[in-house]
């Protein structure tokens, strides 16, 4: 009776002791995770919403913000993992120069409940150029009277 009694004690052991390897795993490979797929997939959507015909004009960069929350979106759906819970929040996007701010907040492994998301990981990304130094876009700049580079406003 006492061996038997020391295999079952050996083998709950065991079992949480794996127990706890998958959820300290789950826990730090899902923040490293979690940071990769909001980088690459803000940087992607970033390209996806830069407006060409803005950049032959004038050599500038100009996203639109509507596209990029869209391609964000999309992006991250496709690639996000199914078992863990997540909150998408956008801080901050500027159109020129091209600029976002995003917050992802993921729950792991141990979360029950849906409002509690335990890991927040938060990806600030600037989308830059390095055009040749026109005359026509640095007189523009310079003019305070000019819209180029002026943010746009729509209500």
């Amino acid at each position: 009776m006492n061996k038997a009694m020391l295999t079952v004690g050996i083998i709950i052991l065991s079992l949480a002791a794996l127990l706890m390897i998958n959820i300290i795993s789950n826990y730090s490979s899902g923040s490293e995770l979690d940071y990769y797929l909001v980088k690459e997939t803000s940087e992607a959507a970033m390209v996806d919403a830069l407006d060409l015909k803005y950049y032959r004009e004038t050599g500038l960069l100009r996203m639109d913000k509507e596209k990029f929350v869209e391609s964000f979106v999309r992006r991250f759906a496709d690639s996000v993992d199914l078992t863990r819970n997540y909150q998408l929040s956008f801080y901050d996007i500027n159109e020129v120069p091209p600029k976002v701010s995003v917050k992802a907040d993921s729950s792991t492994v141990l979360s029950f409940e849906e409002s509690n998301l335990e890991m927040s990981t938060q990806i600030d990304a600037i989308l830059e150029n390095t055009y040749q130094n026109d005359k026509y876009v640095t007189d523009e700049l310079n003019d305070p009277s000019s819209d180029l580079g002026k943010i746009n406003v729509v209500n």
